[in-house]
């Protein structure tokens, strides 16, 4: 087996993990060099978290940062005609799937030696850093847009993290924390791929809590792509590895007003095509152009999915569905039941079929947007 290693995809440039980066000398983002994949004898079923599954990760972490992210709940809900599974995503710490990345990232940072990280994010990926910063003794920088919702950045701002407010657009956000990453390590979770290694433990969580098979389909709300990518890897290897015998059907879900993923896949491409866009109330996906596109556009075309892109309307439709079903969720998750009832009345989803709904983040770090949204006329 090769010894893992950061690689560029376009170049095949090669790196070695023992000394942390967050890019390719040529700029672009890194991956890490894949993994055989692990067997049911390789999980640690005395461990209560993710780390259940540490046989999967490239390099062995002496000393990880963990507060219990992980093994969160799968349950079944009768929704019409179907029973999907959904998966609770919410029940991590700080409130979001983004915990299962940032435990990995920031526990291989710190044990390469560096104790100071910063982070860019529009709420629940700042929100993990500042959370597993806190718990791990590292100091913090979150950058967000102005425009963030109040209560993701109040939780950073819990943690101790210093906070700074950036006007204009999400990718500002991102622009200024790349001008600043000279004086303190970037680790963006969108950039470092080590954020990746750990959302692919969705895939091996799915597989253990479905009796060691993968379901039939996965829908997730996508932004950057770190959840359903995360979720590709991690069947990819198990596949790789005789553990299933099929990849499950990936879809993303998108807001309308923000889908440049659903825009380059509907057009048969996996470089950028143009779509106009506008405010969306997901503003957990609201990534007008996610660095891996060709990556997810992959994923989706080799599991055999597709993208839905919702329009507004129908993400609050699936918001208020949702919550009366006893699931307080983020306007960003409801992009995924939204997607569910479209995929279900096209016939494309089954009732024979096992379908996953991902359901990334807490309604309570939007509760005010989300009672204005369910109290509309």
């Amino acid at each position: 087996m090769i010894q893992p290693s950061y690689f560029e995809p376009l170049s095949g440039a090669m790196y070695s993990l023992s000394v942390p980066r967050w890019k390719a000398d040529n700029g672009r983002p890194l991956l890490i060099t894949r993994h055989r994949g692990i067997s049911r004898e390789d999980i640690v079923t005395s461990d209560r978290s993710l780390w259940r599954y540490r046989a999967c990760f490239p390099m062995e972490i002496v000393r990880p940062i963990s507060i219990g992210e992980g093994c969160t709940p799968l349950i079944q809900v009768p929704w019409g005609n179907h029973r999907p599974f959904f998966k609770l995503e919410w029940f991590n710490p700080t409130g979001s799937f983004k915990d299962r990345g940032t435990t990995l990232m920031l526990s291989y940072l710190r044990q390469h030696g560096i104790d100071a990280v910063i982070e860019d994010s529009s709420g629940n990926g700042g929100s993990s850093v500042a959370g597993y910063g806190a718990a791990g003794g590292m100091r913090v920088k979150i950058l967000a847009p102005a425009h963030s919702s109040p209560a993701k950045i109040a939780q950073v701002r819990a943690y101790g993290a210093e906070v700074q407010l950036v006007e204009g657009p999400r990718e500002e956000s991102e622009a200024e924390a790349i001008r600043q990453s000279d004086r303190i390590f970037y680790s963006s979770h969108n950039w470092q791929p080590f954020f990746l290694e750990g959302t692919k433990t969705q895939a091996y969580e799915l597989w253990e809590d479905l009796g060691f098979t993968a379901p039939d389909n996965v829908i997730v709300p996508v932004g950057a792509g770190s959840s359903l990518l995360g979720l590709y890897f991690g069947f990819a290897e198990l596949l790789g590895a005789g553990q299933i015998e099929k990849l499950p059907r990936l879809f993303a879900a998108q807001p309308l007003n923000c889908s440049p993923i659903d825009a380059s896949f509907k057009a048969g491409r996996d470089d950028p095509v143009d779509r106009p866009t506008a405010k969306t109330i997901a503003e957990g996906t609201a990534i007008k152009r996610p660095i891996r596109l060709k990556q997810i556009i992959g994923a989706l075309r080799e599991s055999r999915g597709s993208t839905i892109a919702l329009e507004e309307q129908a993400i609050v439709a699936g918001l208020r569905k949702t919550c009366a079903a006893g699931l307080f969720i983020e306007p960003t998750s409801a992009t995924a039941t939204a997607a569910f009832d479209r995929l279900a009345s096209a016939g494309i989803i089954t009732e024979n079929e096992t379908t996953v709904v991902m359901l990334s983040g807490s309604g309570l770090k939007a509760a005010p947007v989300v009672s204005d949204l369910l109290h509309q006329a």
